[in-house]
């Protein structure tokens, strides 16, 4: 009988397991390749700052859209967007957190405070302006002088929140101190309404709605239809004075810079001057 040594099964076993491995790297590919590269990610193109957001007090319609105009054809890329009204409306929205880049005021009160808050930047003085009384086509014969306002029945102005509003209630004081201690109570007795903003006390005067309101002299250049322009004294006006600032939260700081020192250029103060706004050397010596 012979019995079988065990010297040949582990080769044989060997031999079967060696061909087994290279068959499963077959299998897999895996034999002779290099290993697969990672996939890499491009780093995202950075935001290009062709937007602007311009909060502006409503006066500024006119100018400030005549001055985007060139503007844009400076900046072929940027889209300007402006939001008129009243500067408290603008003051409380940026308050809330709506989104700008810039903020005109037509007062220094608003401003100051969005200042002291932290909200805007370095604010600068750009423009000036000078109050009114428009009156109504049909009551121009009427009303011929600042001094012949309390005859007017029915009276326009804006709210005390509002800078027309507060500039109209300094200059009724001083009104009072040099045509009579009575002089604001008449006036104040005739009003029929207050407005948000400066446009709305123009369109309550060219609709028929009042006889007369206290307005911008801006305002008044840009009315086409007949309506009356009063001078205020100078003794007894105030003159309006407007900021500008960069929004601390702009989302494009760098145009919003740009818009700012185009406003202050001298491209910008012609623009100005020529809405009708007092340039800042001929505003300082008024009262």
């Amino acid at each position: 009988m012979r019995t079988l040594t065990s010297n040949r099964s582990p080769t044989r076993a060997s031999i079967w397991s060696l061909l087994g491995l290279l068959l499963l790297l077959a299998a897999t590919g895996c034999t002779g390749a290099e290993p697969a590269p990672e996939p890499t990610t491009a780093p995202a193109p950075a935001p290009k700052e062709d937007e602007l957001v311009v909060f502006a007090a409503a006066s500024l319609r006119e100018a400030f859209t005549a001055l985007g105009k060139s503007f844009e054809e400076k900046h072929a890329v940027t889209a300007l967007t402006f939001n008129f009204a009243g500067t408290q409306e603008l003051r409380t929205q940026l308050e809330q957190g709506a989104a700008a880049d810039v903020f005109a005021s037509a007062d220094q009160r608003h401003m100051d405070e969005l200042a002291r808050a932290k909200r805007v930047q370095a604010p600068a003085l750009f423009a000036r302006n000078e109050p009114v009384v428009v009156v109504a086509k049909e009551q121009i014969e009427k009303l011929k002088a600042f001094s012949d306002l309390p005859r007017a029945e029915k009276i326009v102005i804006g709210t005390p929140d509002v800078p027309i509003g507060r500039y109209t209630l300094q200059i009724l004081d001083r009104a009072s101190q040099s045509l009579g201690p009575k002089f604001r109570a008449d006036v104040v007795a005739q009003v029929v309404s207050r407005e948000l903003n400066v446009r709305q006390v123009l369109a309550k005067v060219m609709l028929g709605e009042a006889d007369a309101g206290i307005v911008y002299r801006t305002d008044a250049n840009n009315v086409k239809d007949p309506i009356g322009v009063l001078a205020i004294p100078a003794e007894v006006n105030v003159i309006a004075e407007y900021p500008i600032a960069v929004v601390t939260e702009a989302a494009h700081p760098t145009l919003a810079r740009e818009w700012v020192a185009f406003v202050l250029s001298d491209a910008g103060r012609a623009a100005l001057e020529s809405a009708g706004f007092l340039t800042l050397a001929a505003a300082t010596d008024r009262p």
